[in-house]
C-alpha cells in the first residue's frame, strides 16, 4: 500500500502515530484536571504534606490514563 504524501512532499503521520499522540494529548489535558480537582478534593477533606502530594498523583494519573484512552480510541476511530 503506497504511502500518502502531503503538499510538500512529507509523509502523513501512520493511525498508530495518530492513536499515540490522542493518547498522549488525552493524557496532558486529564493531568492537567486531575491536578486541579485532585488539590481541591484532598484540602477539601484535610490531607497535609506527604499524604496530599500522593492524593493529588494518585488523582492525576487516574484522570490523565482514562482521558487519554478515550481519546486514543477517538483518535483511531477517526482513522
Amino acid at each position: 500500500m503506497p504511502v500518502a504524501v502531503g503538499p510538500y512532499g512529507q509523509s502523513q503521520p501512520t493511525c498508530f502515530d495518530r492513536v499515540k499522540m490522542g493518547f498522549v494529548m488525552g493524557c496532558a489535558v486529564g493531568m492537567a484536571a486531575g491536578a486541579l480537582f485532585g488539590t481541591f478534593s484532598c484540602l477539601r477533606i484535610g490531607m497535609r504534606g506527604r499524604e496530599l502530594m500522593g492524593g493529588i498523583g494518585k488523582t492525576m494519573m487516574q484522570s490523565g490514563g482514562t482521558f487519554g484512552t478515550f481519546m486514543a480510541i477517538g483518535m483511531g476511530i477517526r482513522c
